[in-house]
């Protein structure tokens, strides 16, 4: 009988934890608005407003296309990410953070006629992406080298 008066408290703050810190957790996924500058702009993607929460970089390329289709399947298997749109030479991906879920968007785009591969990744929310947008695009231009 000890055992279960004493299990009871532990039972209640167990509950007590799920019923208030699990929904707190969860409006801590930030999504934020998908950014208006997306997408092809006459063979470029937008430039970064902030270096501080957005990093780019374009890539020479003897074979653009080739290189874009590797760079896509990459994108694809990247944890908590989702490709939301995809075109012969424009992709454009959703990743979330582990812990808080914040939505990063992050753009390819193969100009086959100026050589080249540009890669965008910029968060949604925050004044500082802490360098992850920029590891991302690494991790990417290292894919190449593969």
């Amino acid at each position: 009988m000890d055992a279960e008066l004493g299990a009871k408290p532990q039972t209640l703050a167990m509950n007590l934890i799920a019923s208030v810190v699990v929904p707190v957790l969860l409006l801590f996924h930030l999504v934020g608005p998908m950014p208006t500058d997306l997408g092809d702009h006459d063979g470029r993607l937008s430039p970064c407003s902030s270096p501080a929460h957005c990093a780019q970089e374009q890539w020479n390329s003897a074979e653009p296309n080739a290189d874009f289709e590797t760079l896509a399947l990459r994108v694809a298997e990247l944890p908590r990410t989702v490709v939301v749109e995809r075109s012969s030479n424009y992709l454009h991906a959703e990743a979330s953070s582990a812990f808080f879920g914040f939505v990063d968007d992050l753009e390819l785009l193969a100009n086959e006629q100026e050589k080249f591969i540009q890669a965008r990744s910029v968060s949604r929310l925050g004044d500082s992406d802490l360098g992850v947008n920029s590891a991302r695009l690494g991790e990417l231009h290292a894919a190449l080298s593969d």
